[in-house]
């Protein structure tokens, strides 16, 4: 034990002064290069240019006709009580686009209260938000995608969900799926819910 009253000083190196184990304890002045920016991600003021969004959507679920997941059919005799074709997934993904660039959410860009958008396929919602996206020079680096529902039982189609997000967005694209452990109307299996986060980065500059 180190007696009360005489605790073991610590000492940090300065800026530019490479500490044991990094310049080999030396105590001169630092030859060490300056940091650069990571390779072919752009500068903004300075600093890299990167935009993050997220994105949540939930539907109640009705009985009769399909339920649209990331524009693929995952179900029959079941679908989401919605405006348009009500896929959480795609709604979800739009609002973390918007958010990445500040452009409000889905629902100032496609109200509800527009006859325009009844029965819309949600695709036409991720094509408007990409197209607003490279308007201002980014591009999507990568997308994670969590859907909660309790039916149907999703793994067999995540796969193909991952290819048509990839398709729709570009970058790479993770999909998850799972249950809301019994709680709440989602758990109950009487809604269907999604969320989305999405970063993006100057075009050219994804890996």
């Amino acid at each position: 034990m180190i007696p009360r009253g005489h605790g073991v000083p610590i000492s940090f190196p300065s800026p530019g002064t490479p500490g044991e184990g990094e310049g080999g304890g030396s105590s001169g002045p630092s030859t060490r290069p300056p940091p650069q920016p990571s390779p072919g991600v752009p500068e903004e003021g300075g600093a890299p240019v990167f935009r993050i969004g997220q994105g949540y959507d939930i539907h109640r679920l009705q009985s009769g006709g399909q339920l649209i997941l990331a524009g693929i059919v995952v179900a029959d005799g079941i679908s989401p009580v919605a405006h348009s074709d009500g896929d959480v997934a795609l709604h979800a993904v739009v609002d973390a686009l918007l958010g990445a660039i500040a452009l409000g959410d889905i629902g100032e860009m496609f109200p509800n209260t527009d006859p325009k958008w009844k029965n819309a396929n949600s695709r036409v919602f991720v094509d408007a938000a990409m197209q607003e996206v490279r308007k201002r020079g980014l591009t999507v680096v990568n997308l994670d995608v969590t859907i909660l529902a309790e039916r149907p039982k999703l793994k067999e189609f995540k796969q193909r969900m991952i290819a048509s997000l990839t398709e729709m967005v570009g970058g790479s694209v993770n999909v998850k799926a799972g249950t809301n452990e019994g709680c709440d109307a989602v758990g109950r299996g009487e809604a269907i819910a999604a969320l989305a986060v999405v970063l993006l980065c100057k075009s050219g500059s994804a890996g």
